[in-house]
């Protein structure tokens, strides 16, 4: 099967197309004006505690403020705290975070009235985008997500997806990022490390590690509020969690987005940076890999299928209803048994894709 990625960056928003031997299996849009991201890294300030809700409004330069839990300090919030302190007094020599004492935990069963108050500055991180009116939601828990590693300041801790099922490749990845990580960094390994290299896993965690040492440089410069630290675009993004080396082709048909997607190729698959390609085309991209023509017949009520079936998909509150019908299959000179099993077979493989192309979730009757 061969998978490739056609990226068509509009003014206004950034449209991604996932395609399995040329057919439509994702598609994802991506306004381009908004102006959080899930990821970026804030210095705020406190602007008022809620003890009823055990919260306070974070100012992150946003019109509303931003919504920050005391379940969402974590549990090494003080030793952030002290060290962001140290660094803001400081604004000549950029502290380093192995070399540092770290604090005891905060209480899980604390309150924020007791941790923060009115004026303080923190280091927050977007972890929800704002809807409608209200604000974006905040943890104080900074991490970095890499393809295979989450990189997480002032945490010692090693974790190993669950997903990974072996039980020596998760003891050769734990003492692997053991003997490699820095002091007062956490790591959590993620599903797509399973038997990779040491280089590659090394090459990433300095990587990262890089981004938060950036962070500090820009810190030391910073007032409060402002962006210390800006996720990977969307479209990077995207890629770091479905990149395969089966990908034949990346197609795009913006300069700029080109140039972000191949550096994030080089490093991290450098021998297949070559997939990447700028489109140069007359027809639009979308149109010239039968993309636009596919989301037409793919979003509907109806979407057809094998030689006449068809699928009709309805969404209720409460569920999701998918009626598979053999249209004028029923003329076929075949016999019913096999024409049933026929469409059936066809239904489940669109059923499958539809699924994926509409992220849809929950119930599902068909």
């Amino acid at each position: 099967m061969s998978t490739e990625l056609v990226v068509d960056v509009q003014p206004k928003e950034v449209s991604i197309a996932l395609l399995d031997d040329k057919r439509l299996v994702e598609l994802q849009k991506e306004a381009r004006n908004i102006s959080f991201s899930v990821g970026d890294i804030y210095l705020g300030r406190v602007k008022k505690l809620m003890p009823g809700l055990n919260a306070a409004f974070v100012d992150v330069g946003y019109e509303k403020d931003a919504f920050l839990h005391y379940l969402d300090l974590g549990s090494q919030f003080n030793s952030c705290e002290k060290f962001i302190k140290q660094s803001l007094s400081d604004r000549k020599r950029v502290l380093s975070i192995s070399k540092f004492n770290m604090l005891p935990e905060i209480d899980k069963e604390g309150t924020v009235s007791e941790t923060l108050k009115v004026g303080q500055e923190i280091l927050v991180q977007i972890s929800k985008e704002p809807i409608s009116s209200k604000g974006p939601r905040l943890t104080a828990e900074i991490s970095f997500a890499g393809r295979f590693l989450v990189l997480l300041p002032f945490s010692d801790k090693v974790s190993i997806s669950q997903k990974i099922k072996s039980n020596e490749e998760k003891a050769r990845l734990k003492q692997l990022i053991q003997s490699i990580k820095p002091k007062n960094f956490g790591v959590i390994v993620r599903t797509v490390a399973e038997n990779k290299r040491v280089a590659e896993l090394d090459n990433e965690l300095k990587t990262l590690v890089k981004c938060w040492e950036d962070c500090l440089v820009k810190l030391q410069k910073a007032k409060t509020p402002s962006l210390i630290f800006e996720e990977t675009g969307r479209t990077v993004g995207v890629l770091r969690d479905i990149f395969s080396p089966s990908f034949e082709n990346i197609y795009v048909n913006d300069e700029d987005a080109y140039q972000q997607i191949y550096n994030y190729v080089s490093l991290i698959a450098p021998e297949r940076k070559d997939i990447v390609k700028l489109y140069k085309g007359n027809l639009p991209i979308f149109d010239n890999f039968a993309i636009t023509k596919q989301i037409k017949s793919s979003f509907g009520k109806t979407v057809s299928f094998k030689n006449g079936a068809y699928l009709i998909i309805e969404h209720t509150e409460a569920l999701h209803v998918i009626d598979v019908n053999s249209g004028n299959r029923s003329k076929s000179t075949a016999g019913q048994e096999s024409n049933a099993l026929d469409v059936n077979l066809a239904a489940a493989e669109e059923i499958a894709r539809q699924l994926r192309l509409r992220d849809m979730g929950g119930i599902i009757v068909i």
